[in-house]
């Protein structure tokens, strides 16, 4: 854990989806679109709480954890700034496979939008999923990501320097047997478990969920390079909002799932 909290310490969580907006787009459409009208939600593993923000300016009750206390405090800070302190409930330094601080059957929806990507002992992910099942209300609804074995294998292929020890064909084949993954060069992504598409269903299904929608967060966008991306927004505010509206689109397209580099499980707790 030491390791996963050095990194997001260091790293400018709240910068990447400012710089990278595609995920964060795509994913609070699909948010929005299947929250409740109204109640309290937690955000767990919220970061420096981009989204956290987002529901409290809805008008939800939020409760926000994550695993690094930095990012807790910035999220606090962010909180304060922005003048939603009061639609918070809370900011906790907690790890997502031990909610102890929260009663069961606590919020009407939760997030936990980035905690699976670092269990990668199938145990931890597990009392994870049970913890999200037993804060949430009966019939509430989750909002879980995942990151894709499919997407990784793409990435270590097309660019293996930059993904090792994803460079070597044995490493390679270990990484898709296992979903593990380890970053040899130091202060990169740490640690992480990558899930094999045809598996999130039946994962969230054996703790306790069933599923409304499995999408994927930049869809295919993914595949597209800045200069890429910078093509469509040039075209104009009418092509740009249409190049957006696609990847909304497209992200529901189950044979696009694997290209994506985040998917967003939506669920309802049975």
């Amino acid at each position: 854990m030491k390791e996963i909290i050095d990194y997001y310490s260091a790293f400018d969580e709240w910068g990447r989806l400012d710089r990278e907006p595609l995920e964060f787009i795509v994913n609070w459409h699909y948010i929005s679109k299947n929250l409740p009208p109204s109640g309290r939600v937690l955000d767990n593993g919220a970061g420096p709480g981009k989204y956290a923000m987002k529901l409290a300016k809805q008008g939800y009750q939020v409760t926000l954890s994550d695993l690094t206390p930095r990012l807790v405090s910035v999220a606090e800070e962010q909180a304060d700034h922005l003048q939603l302190t009061s639609q918070f409930d809370g900011f906790h330094v907690l790890n997502a496979a031990d909610l102890h601080l929260f009663s069961d059957e606590a919020f009407d929806a939760s997030l936990m939008l980035g905690p699976l990507y670092h269990l990668q002992e199938e145990a931890e992910r597990s009392k994870a999923a049970k913890e999200l099942y037993r804060v949430t209300k009966s019939g509430g609804v989750v909002f879980v990501a995942f990151q894709t074995r499919t997407r990784m294998l793409l990435n270590s292929l097309l660019n293996p320097a930059h993904w090792k020890p994803n460079h070597t064909m044995d490493n390679l084949e270990q990484f898709w047997a296992t979903g593990r993954f380890n970053h040899e060069d130091q202060g990169r992504f740490t640690g992480a478990y990558y899930f094999d598409t045809a598996a999130i269903e039946p994962f969230m299904e054996e703790h306790g969920f069933e599923k409304v929608s499995l999408i994927g967060s930049t869809s295919i966008g993914a595949l597209l390079h800045s200069e890429q991306v910078d093509y469509w927004r040039n075209q104009g505010d009418e092509a740009h909002r249409k190049y957006i509206e696609l990847m909304i689109t497209t992200a529901e397209d189950p044979a696009l799932l694997g290209i994506s580099s985040h998917l967003l499980y939506i669920g309802r707790r049975r």
